[in-house]
């Protein structure tokens, strides 16, 4: 007999007064009768009803919270009210013995810090459970959209000797043995006796070498994990997160807007159509939690509704210096509300900054483009006034910036200027500035942290609970 997972026995008619197997662990078990079964397929219980008569007492003392079962039974309509369908217990056996007095995740409420102490077991809980098939069915629509669209996937590497955003917070990849360094006769330490004949790090981004295969494949896109060393421990940065990085040959900014759009709007409509059920349990959780908050510090909007406020809205198109002087002129503003105020041009915009714009100023999503070139990265293509870059950022209610872009650099001598500016030594990037030299073109591309999307789509305000085992400073457990 074949194995039946629970969401496919909830979704199927058909399976009534039939006889099937499933496994799963333990939720909860009342009364000696009644077991709710999960399998992690979907955020429902199946009930399975037991006759404990027939049923020796040793064996009954073992179905504790957390115990792994095999159930084989009749699925029946149920004569409760919480359940449309139960299964009749025929058979049955115990896969993995639970200690309910150490078993950490208990039927009760439990902080995020605790779970984050046990992520190895926080996935039981219906909030973690929920959180990571919405971060399964995103991963997968992201691929599917841009299979669909015809680009191709490259997997750029993760050990670099480059360091793609200028930033320096990196993570040195190395076999020197740390007691026994050799120094050069600068007295500094000498790769050429390391591994790869060379300092190199852990990435921070595939970018530049996606712009590579973009220049002769046209149209690909990565996805992976990057790595930072920023010693910061706020709730929105993660020492290994993932990037969704797509590069196209041949498409200014204006084209890499749209993109970027269609792509936002696909994904979350995705989940929308796949993930109905967990949405609305994360839904209902942030309602709860909301109701505790004064009322000035609620969401304004609830979750299934933020989501379709990006898929139903057409994206506000505005100008990094229109921006500044509607900032610049607010009441926030100008009452000194903003915890940052706004009031020379080229500053960067915080997270307040882009949520007024969004939330109150336009009321719906925004992309930002034409920032100022000072606060942007090297290859950016710099305007014909040669004070802005073609960059864009795009803005979503309850969380600032998204999706950071731009159209690339394609013109050698202004690179090489760029490049001299930032202080980027010119051997280091020889072979980036190489597809400049070879048939250059106008290219395009942005990046999205896939953890900051998660953290949209499920309305979780800690990164450190939408990826499974977070690493962050001083922790790097599991």
């Amino acid at each position: 007999m074949n194995q039946i997972n629970i969401n496919s026995i909830l979704n199927s008619k058909s399976l009534i007064g039939e006889k099937i197997k499933i496994n799963g662990w333990v939720r909860t078990f009342r009364a000696n009768r009644f077991i709710a079964l999960n399998d992690g397929s979907t955020i429902e219980n199946l009930q399975c009803v037991i006759d404990y008569e027939n049923i020796q007492s040793n064996v009954l003392k073992k179905i504790n919270t957390g115990a792994a079962i095999q159930i084989i039974g009749i699925l029946s309509e149920s004569q409760g009210l919480k359940q449309k369908v139960e299964v009749v217990v025929e058979e049955f056996k115990i896969l993995g013995e639970s200690n309910p007095e150490t078993y950490p995740i208990q039927p009760k409420k439990h902080s995020f810090e605790f779970l984050r102490e046990n992520a190895h077991l926080r996935t039981r809980t219906n909030t973690f459970s929920a959180i990571m098939r919405i971060r399964s069915s995103l991963s997968f629509a992201i691929h599917e959209f841009f299979q669909k669209n015809e680009f191709l996937y490259v997997h750029t590497p993760i050990i670099t000797s480059s360091d793609a955003e200028g930033a320096g917070q990196q993570f040195r990849v190395t076999t020197l043995n740390p007691n026994d360094t050799s120094l050069d006769l600068e007295g500094k330490v000498d790769f050429k006796k390391d591994f790869f004949g060379k300092e190199t790090h852990l990435t921070v981004s595939g970018q530049l070498e996606a712009e590579a295969y973009a220049m002769s494949l046209g149209k690909v896109y990565t996805f992976g994990p990057t790595f930072r060393a920023e010693n910061s421990n706020t709730s929105r940065h993660l020492s290994e997160f993932w990037m969704i990085e797509p590069e196209v040959a041949f498409m200014d900014l204006e084209g890499n807007i749209k993109l970027a759009e269609e792509f936002l709007k696909y994904v979350l409509s995705y989940i929308i159509r796949f993930n109905l059920k967990d949405l609305k349990f994360l839904e209902n959780r942030l309602i709860k939690e909301d109701s505790q908050k004064p009322k000035n510090e609620r969401n304004n909007m609830n979750l299934i509704e933020k989501l379709n406020f990006v898929i139903n809205n057409e994206f506000k198109k505005i100008s990094y210096s229109d921006a500044f002087k509607i900032l610049r002129n607010s009441k926030p503003n100008k009452k000194k509300k903003f915890k940052f105020i706004v009031d020379e041009w080229g500053t960067d915009f915080q997270s307040e900054h882009e949520r007024f714009l969004v939330e109150k100023e336009f009321n719906c999503p925004v992309v930002i483009y034409n920032y100022p070139a000072d606060i942007k990265s090297f290859y950016m293509r710099l305007n014909d006034d040669d004070r802005t870059v073609k960059a864009m950022d795009i803005l979503f209610p309850g969380i600032g910036e998204i999706v950071g872009g731009s159209q690339r650099e394609e013109r050698l001598d202004v690179l090489l200027k760029r490049i001299k500016k930032f202080g980027i030594k010119e051997k280091d990037v020889w072979w980036y500035t190489d597809l400049r030299k070879y048939g250059s073109a106008p290219h395009s591309g942005f990046g999205l942290g896939f953890e900051r999307l998660v953290m949209f789509a499920t309305g979780m305000s800690n990164i450190r609970d939408v990826i499974p085992f977070p690493r962050t400073p001083q922790n790097a457990e599991f």
